[in-house]
């Protein structure tokens, strides 16, 4: 067995625990967050029957010829709601594009909310009859445990433990399924996806099908993350570590191509970028502004620093 390369944490001990147990779960993810960026957790309360239910409707809209996916990419939309066609998304410092495509499901509200000119109805894939539902239940599901997370970090920062509450409820989250596939011929310089730090608050990933993701230490070493069975990997997003000044770290990470005798193996994860609402402020906190670690970032809203983020990457015009 090799040595994990991410910490793991037990979250039932934190939501259902006494209060020793919460207060040694606030610590462990706290110290995962500020020395590793990334943590794994168990007991996260996404039930694997969802999941995996996801997993099945993905892999049939992938499987879908290229001309009837592209019914359900909408311009306009930067790539936050439908289909992005392979090819289209590169890292921010890269030229050459990711070898991926993926669909991304945005937050769910009534027609008559106050944010619906914000939030557009998610496309409802014909061919695929259970994939709007599944995909609406695992968003919820994603946003509940997410928010579980983010209320340990308030209390790890000395934030009052609702904190984020108001700011990720209706927030801009969203949940993205992608499809690595196969690889036939030699890419020129393209990995399945370049390094990279997310842009969101935290993000919560599925085990993918297949192995691939890597992070990078602050020895600049690359390692394999390899979860466990039924096992989330999370990892802080450049929002929050902004918000901290660089106390919470957004670790680089990348997916890297399979050995060439694995090529033909598509690849699949699911990964839900938690968002704020677009007024959040990002201004770091005080708490977090010390001599030895002095102001990093202007002020700035999370919605400016999204619309800044989607250009760098090609997705947003």
């Amino acid at each position: 067995m090799s040595k994990r390369a991410i910490p793991l944490v037990d979250l039932q001990k934190y939501i259902s625990g006494n209060e020793e147990e919460k207060a040694a779960f606030v610590k462990e993810i706290g110290d995962a967050f500020h020395n590793v960026g990334f943590v794994g957790v168990k007991n996260h309360g996404v039930s694997k029957d969802l999941i995996d239910a996801f997993f099945n409707a993905s892999k049939d809209f992938f499987s879908l010829p290229v001309s009837i996916k592209r019914q359900y990419e909408i311009a306009g939309m930067a790539g936050q709601r439908g289909y992005t066609s392979y090819g289209k998304e590169h890292a921010k410092q890269s030229k050459v594009a990711d070898l991926k495509e993926f669909y991304q499901i945005g937050q769910y509200v009534d027609n008559d909310h106050p944010r619906k000119k914000d939030y557009p109805d998610n496309p409802v894939v014909q061919e695929v009859p259970n994939f709007y539902d599944l995909s609406k239940q695992l968003y919820q599901a994603f946003e509940k445990s997410g928010g579980f997370l983010l209320r340990a970090i308030a209390t790890h920062l000395n934030l009052p433990v609702n904190y984020f509450d108001e700011y990720i409820k209706d927030g801009n989250s969203i949940l993205r399924t992608i499809h690595y596939p196969p690889i036939t011929s030699e890419p020129a310089s393209a990995i399945r996806a370049e390094q990279h730090e997310d842009i969101n608050l935290i993000t919560l990933l599925v085990g993918a099908s297949a192995g691939g993701l890597q992070l990078l230490t602050s020895d600049n070493e690359w390692l394999d993350i390899v979860p466990g069975e039924d096992e989330l990997v999370i990892n802080v997003g450049d929002m929050l570590q902004r918000l901290t000044n660089n106390y919470l770290k957004s670790t680089t990470h990348r997916v890297v191509n399979p050995p060439r005798d694995e090529w033909h193996v598509p690849r699949l994860s699911i990964p839900f970028f938690l968002h704020p609402i677009s007024e959040m402020r990002l201004d770091c906190l005080e708490q977090c502004i010390t001599e030895d670690n002095p102001l990093h970032y202007e002020p700035i809203s999370a919605g400016e620093y999204l619309d800044e983020r989607l250009m760098e990457i090609g997705l947003k015009k």
